[in-house]
């Protein structure tokens, strides 16, 4: 299953920079202004044959200027709680500094692999600058740099050899895999332990291989699927519990290991920033989703209006991904529970829908003749075909057109609106393609 990367150090070594390196992409804009992108924290990286996760702790910080040293040792200490392999990066033009031998001191007292990285080593004379990064007790620094990508491509090679291979997990492929995934307090423990109850005899309990997956095989009122459930495996320290990137690396493994994600909200707080960065990690490993607004039984006024009012905030947050079930729940009163298990069930199969391709084309054709692609400097765009791939993660189709570059983001999202009304695709995530005919 997923490794995962955390990239640490002090302000201004170019953290962001790297993870924009290593996942290839500008997600960070690299200066931009602190916490604007939501999303420049993580992504997933390929390299000979490994796919992995990358977090920059740096993303986290808001006002990065004033970022104390606490921050960034809270931070440290996340990453050896989470991380498989750790990168340590440090700036060759600025040597080494107090804050670095602060975090160094931290990082030689873990298990976890440390790779010591010396960034903006531009030119040769700058490596000779690197030696000193020696007397922080983390053996070799390895030299890069994440601006050109000098280096990088070995520093992946480092990575990967660094991965432990864990063995292959003893579980059923055809049985879906949930997980309950939200900020801390919104009541994950407490709906598990409502959906398994107190009779704990009738679940086994599987211990993944992957560092903190537990899976609970629940299998009773005709349901039958895996809980996984990556709380709660360490007593972790109370320090760190608030912190928002905190809770988002405790759902990433969560996330990678499931089919299904039931995000709790809590109905006293609404939407807050947390929930949106656990719904974009869902949507960025294109996973299925429930919304389960919890503790619904503390509001008082439940009627259908308030309701209606909460639940078109929901989606509004989460545009432009608004085809997904909402419940609202008690686990502690237990209101509602099995409810949220049938709408994971009902995603779960969305996710394997198949639509024969002449079906497909009788629905959507005519619609795309009514409403074509708008013309680009004057040319027609022609889509005259349809179809599924076959053996995708989620459902994925692809149009074919005569000028595939000129349909936009906009057709795609009508294209996708009008099989969401004409299929039960509720709760998945869909790809659609448009490739030359």
């Amino acid at each position: 299953m997923g490794n995962l990367v955390a990239i640490v150090g002090r302000p201004n070594v170019g953290k962001s920079t790297l993870f924009n390196r290593l996942t290839q992409s500008r997600q960070a804009i690299v200066n931009d202004e602190a916490g604007t992108t939501r999303d420049r924290q993580y992504g997933k990286t390929e390299w000979s044959g490994h796919e992995f996760s990358v977090v920059d702790t740096g993303g986290w910080v808001v006002n990065s200027d004033d970022i104390f040293e606490e921050e960034i040792r809270k931070q440290v200490m996340i990453a050896i709680d989470e991380a498989d392999v750790i990168l340590f990066v440090v700036d060759v033009v600025n040597g080494v500094t107090d804050l670095d031998m602060e975090v160094a001191s931290i990082l030689r007292r873990t298990k976890v692999p440390v790779i010591l990285v010396a960034n903006k080593t531009d030119n040769h004379n700058l490596q000779y600058n690197a030696a000193e990064f020696y007397s922080l007790g983390l053996g070799d620094p390895y030299c890069i740099s994440a601006l050109s990508g000098s280096g990088t491509g070995d520093l992946l090679d480092l990575v990967v050899g660094k991965f432990k291979n864990e063995p292959e997990e003893l579980l059923d492929d055809d049985i879906p895999r949930f997980a309950v995934v939200g900020r801390p307090n919104a009541g994950k423990s407490s709906i598990v332990n409502a959906f398994i109850g107190e009779d704990r005899n009738i679940v086994t309990e599987i211990a993944g291989t992957t560092r903190d997956s537990i899976y609970t095989r629940y299998d009773k009122f005709g349901f039958d699927f895996y809980l996984v459930d990556t709380a709660g495996i360490r007593k972790k320290n109370k320090v760190v519990e608030d912190l928002e990137f905190y809770s988002v690396m405790r759902s990433i493994r969560a996330i990678e290991n499931s089919d299904v994600c039931i995000l709790m909200l809590d109905a006293t707080r609404g939407i807050e920033s947390q929930d949106l960065n656990i719904f974009s990690l869902i949507q960025k490993n294109q996973k299925g989703l429930v919304v389960v607004v919890n503790k619904w039984d503390l509001v008082e006024d439940k009627t259908a209006k308030v309701m209606k009012t909460f639940e078109d905030a929901v989606r509004t947050r989460f545009a432009p991904f608004t085809d997904f079930p909402i419940v609202f729940a008690s686990a502690l009163t237990k209101q509602r529970i099995f409810k949220v298990l049938e709408m994971a069930k009902e995603v779960y199969h969305n996710r394997t829908t198949r639509i024969p391709t002449a079906r497909l084309n009788e629905e959507m054709l005519p619609l795309i003749e009514a409403y074509p692609p708008p013309s680009n400097k004057g040319k027609y765009i022609k889509i005259k075909y349809c179809t599924q791939l076959p053996n995708t993660r989620v459902p994925s189709f692809v149009f074919f057109a005569n000028l595939p570059q000129y349909v936009k983001e906009p057709y795609k999202r009508f294209l996708e609106n009008k099989m969401r009304e004409r299929w039960s695709l509720r709760g998945t995530p869909i790809n659609i393609f448009i490739r030359q005919k």
